[in-house]
């Protein structure tokens, strides 16, 4: 991301085309390099290969406000993939 990307709008959803990353991070994005720390976090066991992707604090604030049952994904560890990375698209929001 670009230094002070939310300066303006604070935190906001990811998009395909997001203007707020860099020609770099846009690379790590196509390569799905930006997810190897995952990687890591799973080879620790503080994540699982399948399981809700983790969400921004400031976000989980906002969707807990949204659906109540939000808090449900809490049950289980998070995953580096879910069903909505398998069902969804890049900028699907959440759903109860």
């Amino acid at each position: 991301m670009i230094k002070g990307a939310e300066k303006y709008t604070g935190p906001v959803w990811a998009s395909e085309n997001d203007p707020r990353v860099t020609k770099v991070g846009r690379i790590l994005r196509a390569t799905a390099m930006d997810e190897l720390t995952q990687l890591l976090n799973i080879l620790k066991g503080d994540m699982s290969f399948v399981g809700p992707r983790p969400e921004r604090p400031e976000l989980v604030e906002k969707f807990l406000k949204e659906f109540p049952d939000f808090k449900k994904r809490f049950a289980v560890k998070p995953g580096l993939t879910g069903l909505a990375q398998v069902y969804g698209q890049y900028d699907t929001p959440p759903k109860p």
